[in-house]
């Protein structure tokens, strides 16, 4: 039985990320399975200098969103794990707009960043799998806020989506 199927209640999660349980759909573990070949498909001609593209100034590159997509998942994948094994200690919130340029994602190839991104999917999607219902419904605290390990899956797998849906409108459409 996948205990994911039941979304989180709205005391489950920061008002902040509601739109990101929305876009999770009504199985966040097939979305994060499902994600990655859409990525790929919508990437799959992009060359290193392409994925340089900023769809405006001050906007992050495509190799930028993908460190910055990897890095989320890996802060909402140890979130779940620590909150899903019983650690009732807060835990700190992050700033995306700090990690981004320290990441040196426009430095790096873009099979690198895609390799490194297949890497952390198959992880989070062996912890997420690992969780019993139990687990899955358990509460603790990141960023000031409640969350539950559930919550996490549905907000994982709804800010891909969200990014993958700006790649596709505000990125794609607009590369010469």
């Amino acid at each position: 039985m996948n205990p994911f199927l039941t979304p989180p209640a709205a005391t489950e999660y920061a008002p902040f990320y509601a739109n990101y349980v929305r876009l999770a759909g009504s199985d966040p573990l097939q979305a994060l399975r499902t994600q990655p070949p859409v990525l790929y498909q919508l990437l799959a001609d992009l060359s290193n200098e392409q994925a340089l593209f900023r769809y405006a100034p001050g906007k992050w590159s495509i190799k930028e969103k993908l460190v910055h997509m990897i890095d989320t998942e890996r802060i909402f994948a140890y979130r779940a794990l620590r909150i899903g094994r019983g650690d009732t200690t807060p835990l700190p919130g992050y700033e995306q707009d700090d990690y981004v340029p320290l990441s040196e994602a426009d430095a790096r190839p873009l099979a690198n960043i895609l390799a490194e991104y297949d890497a952390v999917r198959a992880a989070s999607l062996c912890l997420f799998e690992s969780f019993g219902a139990a687990a899955a419904e358990r509460v603790g605290t990141a960023s000031d806020r409640p969350v539950s390990v559930r919550a996490l899956a549905y907000m994982l797998a709804g800010h891909e989506a969200h990014h993958l849906q700006l790649l596709q409108e505000r990125y794609l459409p607009n590369m010469a």
